[in-house]
């Protein structure tokens, strides 16, 4: 869950949304959204980061910021802080799936967010799970390894990841290192940004977001609908709280599509989210990169 992101940069702006040459709509043209009165459940299987600063503690603290409603399916449990991850442990694929039955048969659930899930066997199993209870608005956070290089998901649990679970989620929202394991494109600009959004959503899934966070000076996004590319600009941000980033911006997704906002104004609300969490002051916790400040407001 621990993911190299954003580089320093000691300048900050307010994202520039895709230009109409870019054909992307602008994220300033979603409709308002007000806050408590829209309440929604966001359903969440991802991993427990015992630091709390990215996994399942970040996603909830993203939904509450949104006014919304979290419930959490665990799929591993990693001993972890700010400097890196010790030991993890998976839980057992039939488990995350009795997690899954408990909560869809009782709650509404308005939006989807999967990130870690440690195993072949857990991937098959919440691909099953999506397709028997026909689960809306599911965003994917290809979780492959931690910054140090650690696997997060078994080998076989990749090839899983592209078979049968990418078919079946709305948006896709991989790194630039998880979009050049799933593509098997060397990412390291706009262009083979775009090459590898193309080669991912031929696996299936209806939108790739391929964020852009390793790039020099700018932190670029590029969404591919399987048809036009819309590009978010914005300058990169230096701060300290960059730790569970891509859980935070994957979950602010499922918000605002739970909320029935477009994907390209979901990404470009998202994106908005994570920059004025990114440029808050940090959250003091350990010897290592802490978290966002999720208490900004995403509205």
């Amino acid at each position: 869950m621990t993911r190299r992101r954003r580089g320093p940069s000691r300048r900050m702006r307010q994202p520039v949304m895709p230009r109409e040459d870019q054909r992307g709509p602008s994220a300033a043209t979603a409709r308002p959204a007000s806050g408590p009165e829209i309440a929604r459940t966001v359903l969440v299987v991802a991993g427990v980061d015992t630091g709390g600063g990215a996994g399942i503690a970040a996603d909830l603290a993203t939904i509450v910021a949104y006014r919304h409603h979290g419930a959490p399916v665990v799929a591993s449990i990693t001993a972890q802080n700010t400097v890196g991850i010790q030991a993890v442990y998976d839980l057992p694929g039939e488990f995350v799936a009795r997690q899954i039955e408990s909560v869809v048969t009782d709650i509404e659930v308005h939006a989807v967010k999967i990130g870690m899930l440690g195993t072949a066997r857990a991937v098959e199993m919440v691909a099953s799970q999506i397709e028997k209870h026909e689960l809306p608005n599911v965003v994917l956070d290809p979780v492959l390894r931690a910054t140090t290089g650690a696997p997060l998901l078994e080998k076989a649990g990749i090839a899983a990841m592209k078979s049968v679970l990418l078919p079946r989620v709305l948006v896709v929202t991989p790194n630039m290192d998880e979009a050049a394991a799933l593509s098997g494109v060397d990412v390291d600009d706009i262009e083979s940004m775009k090459e590898a959004a193309r080669r991912i959503h031929a696996l299936g899934p209806r939108h790739v977001v391929v964020t852009g966070g390793h790039l020099a000076s700018r932190a670029i996004d590029v969404l591919y609908d399987g048809a036009r590319f819309a590009v978010y600009d914005a300058t990169r941000i230096a701060s300290s709280g960059t730790h569970g980033i891509g859980c935070t911006f994957a979950t602010a997704v499922a918000c605002q599509l739970a909320r029935g906002d477009a994907v390209e104004d979901a990404v470009g609300g998202a994106k908005r989210y994570v920059m004025r969490a990114v440029s808050a002051p940090p959250v003091r916790t350990g010897k290592g990169a802490g978290p966002l400040n999720h208490l900004v407001s995403p509205f």
